[in-house]
Order: structure tokens, then C-alpha cells, then sequence
């Protein structure tokens, strides 16, 4: 075991050459990020005067340079895009604002994630919900319903993105420090004066039409990302006790192979391992550190394809170390309540004799 502690510490410390910041990678990358979206989102808006099919299929491209456009701001969070922190607050706040996410409320809720993601014992903030077999089976009825409705896919990808990125962003949590209370209101003040001024511009309508289709699609691919890079088969989830950090990184987090052109508008977010194993490399390293690095070769792969598969992941079953369906749970509990009958039959005959 010592051995092994020693062996994932190295792993961690061999990252180090690839937290460095490259000041022209991250101003190259603000350019052909944002240069793009605001051309897309100008032909979309022109494009209604000839076709509203030909709107959306602007919009597609458009809401791939919105999680782009997340990324940066994602890295802001942890301080990997620039040096200076002014800089990446500075930078975090204006990108929130065109993803529709404060800034600091998103980073502290995301540090809470990175410190404790995969840990059974410190789940809730930051992450999506997961309930484990046990816990499932002794939640009353109304909690398994509520449970049920919130996994559904309709309920994660169709209506999550809407509720969290347009709605629940608008709120600071309860206890939130000041500055960030304060960023929220900013943001939300600046998102009302950006939205404000386009609509003034085009109108109201032409404004939905456009903005509607690229705030869903984003926000769909990136709870879609999300949900993706920490539930899969074979993932890791510990209690405090036998937790680790390191583990967690590097078992607890897929390695989600897009394809080239995939992997660069969703800023290599697929090397998620690398990323949680260093949150301070910044994205245009991370395939970088993974191909320098054998052990996170080996780490946990999806395609695409293989991802659909955790569509049907809806309870940890910390017994076999897996993830299982409300499905596959039914059958246990019907067969479970069925050998407790017998067993309270078989009792009393036992008594008499």
C-alpha cells in the first residue's frame, strides 16, 4: 500500500512541468474562441431572413464555442489561464457572463468538488446527485420518486439545462461570503445589460430565436460532459476513511476520446483524469501531460458510443464497486422482500417443533 501511496504521489509531482502558463496559447485561444462565437451568433441572427432551419444549424457550431468559451472561464476558476490573478477574475467574470455563470459561485462550489469528487462521505456541492444502493433502499417512498425524477434523462439534459444555467445561476447559495454574493449580482446585472442591448438592436424575438437554441444546446453538452467524466464502469467512489485524492483523479475520472475536432471545441475536457490530478495545468496542456504520462494512459477510456451506456447508471452499488439501474435494483429488492417472507413462514414451524 505504501508503495502504491508513493507511486500516485509521483504521478501528481510529474505534472508540475505542464502547469506552466503560456501567455500566448491562452491570448490565441481568447481569440479563436470568441472571434468565432460572436461571428455565429451574427450569422445566425442574419440567416432568420432566409431560413430558421439554417438558424439552427448556425446555432449548433455557435453553442460549441459557448462550452469553449466555459472552458476558459473554467480555467480562470483555478487560476491556470493566466499568471495574474486579477486576470483570471477579471477574465472569469466577463466569460460567466457569456455562459451564464458567476464566477465566484461556480469556483467555490467547483473547489469543493475537486477536493472531495469521488468521496461518498463529502457529496452535494458541485456535483450531480448520486445515491448508492443502500441509501436508496431505505429512503422512504417520496425520496425515491423525487430521486427517480431528478436521474431522468429528460429531467438531467432537457430540463437541467434551462433550470441550472438560466434559473438556479441567478441565486447565490445560502451563506455565500460576500464576494460572492457581490459577482453574482454583477454578472447578473451585466448579462441583463448584454441581453438588453442586443434585443434593443434586433428585437425581442429575433433575440429568442437566436439565443434560445444556443443556451440549450450549451447547456446540455456540458452537463452531458459532466455527467459523462464521472459516471462510468469502473469508476471509483470511496468513503473518507479509504478515500484518495489521487485515486480519485486518476480512477474516478474518464478519459472521454472525442474525435480531433470534438476535443478541440470542448477544450480537452476529455482528459478529465489529467485535469483533476492537476487542476492547475491549463487546457491546452492536457494532452500534453497525458501523453507524457504511461499510468494516465491507462486510465478508464469512453468513446462517444460507450458513453450512452451511462444513461442507464443510477445508484452506486458500493458492495460490487458499481453502477446499476433503477431497473436492476427493483429486481433485488422484489427478491429481497421475497426471502424475507419465506424466511418469516419457515419460522414458526421451526418454533413448534
Amino acid at each position: 500500500m505504501t508503495n502504491q501511496t508513493s507511486q500516485l504521489s509521483s504521478l501528481k509531482k510529474s505534472m508540475a512541468p505542464y502547469e506552466k502558463i503560456d501567455r500566448g496559447s491562452s491570448i490565441r485561444q481568447l481569440a479563436n474562441t470568441l472571434v468565432p462565437l460572436a461571428l455565429l451568433w451574427a450569422a445566425a441572427y442574419f440567416s432568420l431572413s432566409v431560413s430558421y432551419g439554417l438558424t439552427l444549424l448556425f446555432a449548433v457550431p455557435a453553442a460549441g464555442f459557448v462550452i469553449r468559451t466555459f472552458i476558459i472561464f473554467h480555467d480562470c476558476c483555478h487560476g491556470s489561464f493566466f499568471k495574474s490573478r486579477k486576470a483570471n477574475d477579471i477574465l472569469g467574470t466577463i466569460t460567466g457572463v457569456l455562459t451564464l455563470v458567476p464566477y465566484r459561485q461556480w469556483k467555490h462550489s467547483h473547489s469543493i468538488h475537486h477536493a472531495g469528487s469521488s468521496n461518498l462521505d463529502k457529496r452535494g456541492i458541485g456535483d450531480i446527485w448520486i445515491m448508492t444502493v443502500e441509501e436508496y433502499a431505505a429512503a422512504n417512498p417520496w425520496k425515491r420518486l423525487y430521486y427517480r425524477i431528478y436521474r431522468h434523462p429528460l429531467i438531467l439534459f432537457v430540463v437541467g439545462p434551462i433550470a441550472v444555467f438560466v434559473i438556479l445561476y441567478r441565486f447565490n447559495a445560502k451563506g455565500a461570503r460576500r464576494k460572492e454574493r457581490m459577482n453574482t449580482y454583477l454578472t447578473n446585472v451585466l448579462i441583463a445589460a448584454l441581453y438588453g442591448l442586443l434585443i434593443w438592436a434586433i428585437g425581442w424575438q429575433a433575440f429568442l430565436l437566436v439565443q434560445l437554441p444556443i443556451v440549450f444546446l450549451s447547456g446540455f453538452l456540458g452537463i452531458w460532459l459532466f455527467y459523462v467524466q464521472h459516471q462510468f464502469e469502473d469508476t471509483y467512489f470511496e468513503h473518507e476513511a479509504e478515500w484518495s485524492y489521487v485515486s480519485a483523479a486518476v480512477e474516478g475520472s474518464s478519459y472521454y476520446k472525442l474525435p480531433k475536432l470534438l476535443q478541440w471545441i470542448t477544450g480537452n475536457i476529455g482528459f478529465h483524469h489529467v485535469h483533476h490530478l492537476s487542476p492547475k495545468v491549463p487546457n491546452y496542456n492536457l494532452e500534453r501531460a497525458h501523453d507524457a504520462s504511461p499510468p494516465l494512459q491507462h486510465a478508464t477510456t469512453i468513446t462517444i458510443a460507450t458513453s450512452l451506456k451511462a444513461l442507464r447508471f443510477r445508484l452506486w452499488d458500493e458492495e460490487n464497486k458499481t453502477f446499476v439501474s433503477f431497473k436492476e435494483i427493483r429486481a433485488r429488492m422484489r427478491q429481497s422482500k421475497q426471502q424475507g417472507e419465506g424466511l418469516k413462514r419457515i419460522k414458526p414451524g421451526l418454533q413448534s417443533e
